[in-house]
């Protein structure tokens, strides 16, 4: 492992507060919407639909609590450790979130090697992240962006599985979380960190009804 970066924490206080108030409504709303979507996925859909949205929503309250420790947790030596989990749960969220989707449409063999592919992206990130914290941030990001927009080439074959409703959700939150990238690299713009947050927990939500939306219409 490498040594630990030294990297400023620039935000002020207002800031902290206002990205803490960002996390803090994402990690409870999280918190209740996960409950009654592993509660319904269990109770109605297939095994396999059901374990994706165990996989899904445990990755996404994962995701939020750690950030939400992360971005409030005063400049210590345990900063460091805590980003190196935050940037990793990023990873895991995004091939999280594909699982239900592609779970839905399997035993396509395209789909399967997407599915494997993702999650096989997502532990090679998160080598880097905790292995070379600070060295590969670029890369990272670039990594990020390529596996939220891989379902593109599975558009055709996720339409005959998915509602109409599920892709447009798909959709708007990926452009969501795309167009939140602009904020989290505009470091000069104050509550640059609070704005790019509020447009994940925002893109998550949307990415969560695409999630319900599948389960139901799966288990119908």
């Amino acid at each position: 492992m490498s040594r630990l970066p030294i990297i400023e924490w620039r935000y002020d206080r207002s800031e902290i507060i206002a990205d803490g108030i960002v996390h803090g409504v994402g990690v409870v709303a999280a918190l209740v919407a996960v409950t009654v979507l592993i509660f319904y996925a269990t109770v109605w859909a297939s095994p396999g639909l059901a374990a994706s949205a165990w996989i899904y929503g445990l990755g996404l309250i994962a995701s939020l609590g750690i950030s939400f420790a992360y971005n409030i947790w005063p400049v210590t030596p345990a900063k460091w450790i805590l980003r190196r989990f935050d940037h990793s749960a990023i990873f895991v969220l995004i091939a999280g979130t594909y699982t239900p989707f592609l779970v839905a449409a399997l035993p396509d063999p395209l789909i399967l090697a997407n599915l494997v592919g993702l999650w096989g992206v997502a532990v090679f990130g998160i080598v880097l992240k905790c292995g070379w914290p600070g060295r590969f941030d670029r890369l990272t990001i670039l990594l990020y962006l390529a596996m939220g927009w891989s379902g593109v080439m599975l558009v055709s074959r996720l339409l005959s599985v998915l509602s109409a409703a599920t892709m447009i959700l798909i959709l708007i939150g990926g452009i969501i979380y795309s167009l939140g990238v602009i904020f989290h690299v505009w470091e000069k713009l104050r509550f640059q960190n609070a704005i790019w947050h509020g447009f994940v927990v925002t893109a998550a939500g949307v990415h969560y009804a695409a999630v319900l939306t599948c389960v139901i219409w799966q288990s119908a």
